[in-house]
């Protein structure tokens, strides 16, 4: 049938999980950048530096990629905590719209990681309208943090 609106149940569910995986997610690629530490460690022992620094190229793509992830559980906790205001107000409140931006910026860039992203999405998009999340996926508002970006 026809959606009146966000199904806020839905949302809550999905920030829970997100929150969970997203803890996982970052342990896994903590201990894998561990594991290459060590390689690269036996790469420059053995004097394969250019190898060596590919690797660590790597890393730290990897290290910003789980700032990022930590960054967005931490918005996922703030919706969580705040969850009556987003089902009680009408507008956008000013204070969750940075976290709501980014959770909707993050979604097509970790949607094959965290798939519960798409869902937490589209129940925005429900709430604060398509034209809110389109501008929001490519940042037109600046209102998405530079720290995820």
């Amino acid at each position: 049938m026809f959606k009146s609106g966000p199904n806020y149940t839905k949302l809550k569910t999905n920030l829970r999980l997100t929150i969970n995986r997203l803890k996982l997610l970052e342990k896994k690629k903590t201990e894998l950048a561990l594991k290459a530490r060590k390689e690269i460690a036996d790469y420059i022992s053995a004097g394969k530096e250019d190898r060596a620094r590919i690797r660590v190229e790597h890393i730290i793509r990897e290290d910003y990629l789980v700032e990022a992830m930590e960054l967005l559980e931490m918005y996922c906790d703030l919706l969580l905590a705040r969850f009556g205001l987003i089902q009680t107000q009408k507008e956008l409140d000013p204070g969750l719209e940075e976290a709501i931006a980014s959770l909707i910026w993050a979604t097509p860039r970790l949607q094959s990681d965290v798939a519960e992203f798409k869902p937490i999405s589209d129940e925005f998009a429900a709430k604060y309208g398509k034209e809110f999340a389109l501008a929001c996926r490519s940042n037109e508002l600046s209102n998405v943090s530079e720290k995820v970006m």
